[in-house]
């Protein structure tokens, strides 16, 4: 069967795409204490790598409170390009294209994390999440200098040989803390209207192209990701969103990618709207592709994705178990596709302990991780969930 999603893309920068199938950012907690990449983190690209058109690896921290737990990547020196450099290597098998996730946590991480440090965030307002520690707000000098570190991270990207850069600006992390009114209760510039709170999301955006304009003779893709809503009151709205990427449309960046933990779901603050959000972002959005993502499967699940007219689809949960689900689709072999994971194929599939005790905390914690029986054995679920995203 010819499938979609197999096609080519060539994107705006002129990163040339080989299929329409992404791995997304997914929370490995296998880089070393001081983020530099490990040989577990080389093994699992190396082995999960190859069949997707985009590998976007998990999220590395621009500077040093901009961390959100351990065993996360950084790009917070130039000292980590060597290993970056590793990385990108080992993603770019077989024509993959490696996309380096670039963040600051803000006020979702703990002093224990940041070593004694404080969190920080636009405002001094805690998450409304058990433990939530209360962040200190960014000085204006402080911001500034947030926003020169995602470029000098992106600086760090080009050097290690990435093929492009994510910007997060979902999950709850810093982008989004000062694009929410529940996180951002300032009033300077950086905060008050929608427009002002999304004054440092377009700053980085112009940062990052910046570096990349500057440092890159080659094509460099930049996208950026976004979390539609939020359940916060104040939080952010669907129409605050639509404000934001009909804005990020008109900026030439190379994707939007929308987080959400079922490509199909509709609002989370008005339920009596029944249209798919990512239908109401399609609408606002004419000129830039759309990555999509949140229970893909199967090759059918693909599909509906593409003949959606969404451009790219991102397979989460299932490229954990299943690393080449796209060769075995591209050989006729769908049959053999493995949609469970016993414990048995941790080793083989590159899953270390971190990562394996990352999954199973978050399924004590209800973030649908869960271990869902088939065959008698533990199976990973819903790898997709927004809580899951980093």
């Amino acid at each position: 069967m010819s499938y979609q999603f197999l096609q080519p893309k060539t994107l705006k920068s002129g990163v040339q795409i080989k299929n329409r199938v992404v791995l997304p950012p997914m929370t490995e907690c296998m880089a070393l204490e001081n983020g530099e990449v490990s040989r577990e983190e080389l093994r699992y690209a190396d082995i999960h790598t190859g069949g997707v058109g985009m590998f976007i690896t998990p999220v590395a921290y621009v500077n040093a409170r901009g961390k959100g737990f351990e065993g996360q990547l950084s790009a917070a020196e130039d000292r980590f390009i060597p290993g970056l450099r590793k990385l990108a290597r080992a993603i770019q098998k077989n024509g993959s294209k490696a996309i380096l996730q670039i963040f600051s946590v803000g006020r979702m991480s703990t002093s224990a994390i940041l070593r004694g440090q404080q969190t920080v965030s636009a405002s001094a307002v805690a998450a409304l999440r058990p433990g939530a520690e209360t962040p200190v707000a960014l000085t204006a000098t402080e911001i500034e200098q947030t926003i020169t570190d995602f470029g000098e991270a992106t600086r760090r990207a080009i050097a290690a040989g990435f093929d492009g850069v994510e910007i997060h600006g979902a999950n709850t992390y810093l982008i989004q803390q000062f694009f929410s009114p529940h996180s951002n209760r300032r009033t300077d510039k950086w905060g008050g209207s929608v427009e002002k709170r999304m004054t440092f999301p377009l700053r980085i955006v112009a940062e990052v192209q910046r570096a990349v304009k500057e440092n890159s003779n080659r094509p460099f893709a930049v996208g950026y990701r976004f979390s539609p809503e939020e359940i916060e009151e104040p939080g952010i709205t669907l129409a605050d969103t639509l404000k934001l990427v009909a804005k990020l449309d008109t900026l030439g960046l190379d994707y939007l990618h929308v987080s959400m933990g079922n490509v199909w779901r509709t609002s989370l603050r008005d339920h009596d709207d029944q249209e798919p959000v990512i239908k109401k972002i399609q609408r606002a959005v004419s000129q830039t592709p759309l990555i999509s993502v949140g229970s893909i499967d199967t090759p059918a699940d693909a599909e509906r994705v593409m003949t959606a007219d969404i451009d790219f689809v991102a397979i989460g949960r299932e490229s954990i178990r299943e690393p080449q689900w796209v060769e075995k689709v591209v050989a006729g072999a769908e049959d053999s596709i493995r949609y469970t994971l016993p414990l048995a194929d941790l080793d083989e599939l590159g899953i270390a302990s971190p990562y394996f005790d990352f999954l199973a905390g978050m399924d004590a914690g209800g973030a649908h991780i869960g271990f869902v029986p088939a065959l008698n054995q533990p199976t990973m679920a819903d790898a997709e969930d927004p809580v899951f995203k980093k």
